[in-house]
Formats: C-alpha cells, sequence, structure tokens
C-alpha cells in the first residue's frame, strides 16, 4: 500500500505493507541510516524518532499509524550545527555511537518541551535510552550545555556560545 509521509519537511511516499515499522521505511526505503536498530521490542531507545514533536520507538510504530511529520536524526540540523550535535561532539560524547542517534533525539523532544531542565528532568526524559558504554554523565552535561546554547540560539537566531566544560572526558578520566 502506498503512503504518504512527512520526513524531516520532505513529503515522501513510499510502497509497503501496513505493518512495516517505521524504522525499516526510513532505513531500507528511503536510505535514512542514522536511525539505528537496537533491540526491536521499543526498550534500548536506538530507534528514537519524533512524531510531530514526540519521541517514538520507530521499531514497533507500523507505517500506517504515521499520522502526523516524523523528524530523523538526520532532519535535526542537516550541517549538523543542532546545539545538541554540537555539544555532543565538543563534549565527545559517544564511546561506540551505536546508540547517540536515538539519545539526541531523545533529547531534542526534552529541550522542546523543557528549555532548561534539571538532572533530575534529564533523567526521567533519558531513563528509557540505554548506552552500553555508560556515557550518561556526558550525555546529561551535554544537554546542559545544548540548553544554554538553544536559550541563546532562540534570542538571536545565531548559535550559542558554549559554555566552557571542565577537562576531561566526563567519564572521570582525563583523557581524549
Amino acid at each position: 500500500m502506498a503512503y504518504k509521509l512527512t520526513i524531516n519537511g520532505k513529503v515522501r511516499t513510499v510502497d509497503v505493507p501496513a505493518d512495516m515499522p517505521l524504522l525499516w521505511v526510513l532505513r531500507d526505503e528511503l536510505d535514512l541510516k542514522g536511525t539505528k536498530f537496537g533491540c526491536g521490542a521499543g526498550i534500548c531507545g536506538a530507534c528514537t524518532v519524533h512524531l510531530n514533536g514526540k519521541p517514538i520507538r520507530s521499531c514497533i510504530t507500523n507505517v500506517s499509524a504515521v499520522n502526523a511529520p516524523i523528524t530523523t536524526i538526520e532532519g535535526l540540523s542537516a550541517e549538523g550545527k543542532h546545539p545538541l550535535q554540537v555539544a555532543w561532539q565538543e563534549l565527545d560524547v559517544p564511546q561506540c555511537g551505536y546508540c547517540q542517534a536515538g539519545q539526541i533525539m531523545a533529547a531534542a523532544a526534552l529541550l522542546a518541551k523543557t528549555p532548561k531542565p534539571t538532572d533530575k528532568d534529564i533523567d526521567g526524559a533519558m531513563a528509557g535510552n540505554y548506552c552500553r558504554c555508560g556515557t550518561y554523565l556526558r550525555i546529561r552535561q551535554a544537554i546542559h550545555q545544548a540548553a544554554g546554547q538553544h536559550e541563546m540560539e532562540g534570542r538571536n537566531g545565531a548559535p550559542g556560545k558554549p559554555t566552557p566544560v571542565a577537562a576531561g572526558n566526563g567519564n572521570g578520566r582525563n583523557q581524549k
């Protein structure tokens, strides 16, 4: 069956079975490889995308259930300049990197809803996204940094100046 989807601001038509998970539509039909397959059960968060601004698990969302615009990691910023993407790079958040697209998408939904999150807000919003490498402290630090950049970006339309951070990579070891 043909489905008309708005993905990252572009209308795309796919002819796929109704029960095909959105994840496979994105990856296999539309060649958007940023969204990852993790568990296939909606538990790990690696496949997180936004449906009308809300984070969803694309591995358990059938294409037939999509009724609003989708944003993937590729849609946050084509140039990789979204405040979260910048903070992730500046703080060397990823270790293996596999879960990071889902982490960033969950964090983007949090910042859209709560522009100045507390640690408790962050922990609650990110609880369903697993990182096997345990970079949770760096993820939290990057979200705080991006919140500052996002606030500055909203005021004058230009990317904000990053918040200085302590030396080290956020995992207790001073190595790069």
